[in-house]
């Protein structure tokens, strides 16, 4: 008859069971500003009045008509001169419904990880940044003076896409010929910009990207069923952004040819 396995007895115990695999295998970062995003909208959704939204939506979303001259005075724009400056950022933490709000969280968990996981907290912040307020100037450009606010983080999420494309499709990347699935995979070295133009799947990736967004500049489709337009013109200046300036926050190093 066995012995049971006791305490006092370690080199008969079982092995312990393997750790448990976590459901969501996200970068902090990106769970972090996920989280963030869900708990303003839903301050705002539930918490706030229906003024209270308003002037939530004023002061902090991105508003057009605020760069008119002597706009802030005459209107009476909650946030002052100083909002021209933070709206530039502020604008990419307010959503207009949950199906806006889930459609960006979902891109930023699907590339933004991706990109967390090479640049790391501090880089992928800044790229992220960035790219909202390269989203923000060319929507002023193409809409200067208009009253309509725009919201969204949808900007600083196609940067993300964008600089993805640098090196996810790259061999041994996680999107790539012979891919892999290890750590590396995120820090295979990335091609420069005329290199990765010419590789076919980052070549259909944008063709299909820019289509879609062309699309919604022409037809003006609503975001997810919320009602509101697509605001195009920011998507394309943040993807923009993060393809070109993709190098001046990569860690790991260009590769020449």
């Amino acid at each position: 008859m066995l012995d049971p396995v006791t305490k006092d007895d370690p080199e008969r115990m079982p092995p312990p069971p393997p750790p448990a695999e976590p459901i969501f295998n996200l970068p902090r970062v990106v769970s972090t500003l996920a989280m963030l995003l869900i708990a303003i909208h839903l301050m705002a959704t539930y918490m706030l009045s229906q003024d209270g939204r308003f002037e939530l939506l004023v002061t902090f979303g991105f508003l057009p008509l605020r760069y008119l001259p002597d706009a802030v005075a005459q209107y009476q724009l909650p946030g002052g001169e100083a909002a021209r400056v933070w709206t530039f950022l502020t604008y990419a933490f307010l959503h207009g419904g949950w199906g806006h709000l889930f459609v960006n969280v979902m891109w930023m968990a699907v590339f933004g990880s991706a990109v967390a996981r090479r640049f790391g907290t501090a880089r992928f912040l800044l790229l992220s940044a960035v790219c909202a307020a390269a989203g923000a100037g060319l929507h002023l450009a193409m809409h200067f003076g208009e009253v309509v606010p725009m919201i969204g983080a949808s900007a600083a999420i196609s940067g993300q896409m964008a600089a993805a494309t640098r090196f996810v499709f790259q061999l041994g990347g996680p999107l790539g010929a012979m891919r892999r699935t290890d750590a590396f995979a995120y820090r295979v070295p990335a091609s420069g910009a005329r290199e990765s133009l010419s590789n076919p799947k980052v070549a259909m990736f944008l063709l299909v990207w820019f289509g879609i967004n062309l699309l919604f500049g022409i037809i003006s489709l609503p975001i997810a069923g919320e009602g509101a337009s697509i605001a195009w013109e920011a998507h394309i200046g943040g993807f923009v952004a993060g393809f070109l300036l993709f190098p001046l926050f990569d860690p790991v190093r260009l590769r020449r040819t």
